[in-house]
């Protein structure tokens, strides 16, 4: 199995998992841990992750759990990412392992690829910035990555539900637009007593605006200007001032809705242990990542509520008028710290004291 990047790179490996082959866009990770959950995180689609951590597969990869039809310990139903790169790998140990990171692999059909030095590409992806790359049987076979364009998929509609899921049964309600949810979010929407309904971007959702006394929009993949275009009610449902919740892809849809500059980021933010403050708070918390767009101007009528210590990206915004919050990095954190949960009561109160 051969790993090749557009720039000409061609790195040979021990295949694992899946056998075939896989074109994606080759993003790198920092996070030590997790693996389970970042390879099941839908806005990973139509990527390639490369993990930085020398070991991925230790303990195993679980059955999956359910509570409140609400997977508890992976982030979707499969594995989202088109291919996986990594350094070394095992069998895995631990009591509640199902399969071994290769095995889950070949179960879901993905293909991964073991090579020396991981750092190579890493070193690559911060000097000239994410790039089409492939897991190619044959050098040959380059003219696969020439051809494929991450930017122009509409990875979307590969992740939005196909019909409207409910999750809990409560007075207070929050209806989600789903570009590509992690169950995380779901989980501790669920934690503060709000009954989720789950909605794709292309379903009929007026007959729910009334019943609900919120609205979520989900962390999702792909370009956020190509998913504006097929989804413009953000501007318009804002108008009846009801508390409201942009994560990540969410973030971004918010930010154009409003005027505000959504430019793609070099190498983006993919990590479990990224620092933000916030300003609001006067305080710095760590935070779970995974975005490569970011917004590079606040939009019309938003004020700052995070900044990348790091980048000093926007990370998060408020507008107190049109009772709206968003994070670009993911709050729930899965995998990654606790730090950020707070906004989630944060918009529970929100919702509860809304009408």
């Amino acid at each position: 199995m051969y790993l090749y990047l557009e720039d000409g790179t061609i790195i040979e490996g021990i295949s694992i998992g899946a056998d075939k082959e896989a074109i994606g866009e080759v993003v790198f990770t920092t996070a030590m841990n997790g693996y389970v959950e970042s390879l099941t995180d839908p806005s990973y689609k139509g990527q390639i992750l490369v993990f930085t951590h020398p070991h991925i597969g230790n303990y195993g990869i679980p059955k999956k759990e359910y509570i409140n039809n609400v997977l508890s310990n992976f982030e979707s139903e499969h594995i989202q990412v088109s291919g996986v790169v990594i350094n070394n790998t095992n069998n895995g140990f631990k009591y509640n392992k199902l399969y071994s990171l290769s095995e889950w692999l070949k179960e879901e059909n993905i293909p991964g690829i073991v090579i020396d030095d991981t750092r190579l590409i890493v070193k690559k992806i911060r000097d000239n910035g994410v790039m089409k790359g492939g897991l190619l049987k044959k050098e040959s076979s380059k003219e696969l990555v020439d051809n494929f364009n991450y930017s122009n998929i509409e990875l979307i509609n590969e992740v939005s539900p196909k019909e409207i899921i409910i999750h809990g049964n409560n007075r207070y309600k929050v209806l989600l637009f789903d570009f590509g949810v992690k169950h995380g979010i779901i989980r501790e929407l669920i934690r503060r007593n709000l009954e989720v309904i789950r909605i794709s971007y292309k379903m009929n959702f007026e007959k729910y605006i009334n019943e609900v006394n919120g609205i979520v929009y989900s962390n999702g993949p792909g370009d956020p200007e190509i998913v504006s275009k097929y989804f413009d009610k953000i501007k318009e449902l804002s108008e009846y001032k009801m508390p409201t919740f942009g994560i990540c892809l969410g973030h971004q849809l918010i930010g154009i809705a409003f005027n505000g500059i959504v430019k793609k980021m070099k190498f983006g933010h993919r990590a479990i242990n990224k620092g933000v403050f916030d300003v609001i708070n006067e305080k710095a918390i760590i935070t779970t990542h995974n975005h490569g767009y970011a917004i590079e101007k606040l939009p019309e009528g938003f004020k700052l509520w995070f900044y990348s210590i790091d980048d000093k990206v926007i990370e998060g915004m408020i507008n107190n008028d049109l009772n709206i919050i968003t994070t670009q990095f993911h709050p729930e954190a899965g995998p990654g710290p606790l730090d950020a949960n707070y906004i989630f009561d944060i918009f529970a109160n929100m919702v509860e004291k809304w009408r």
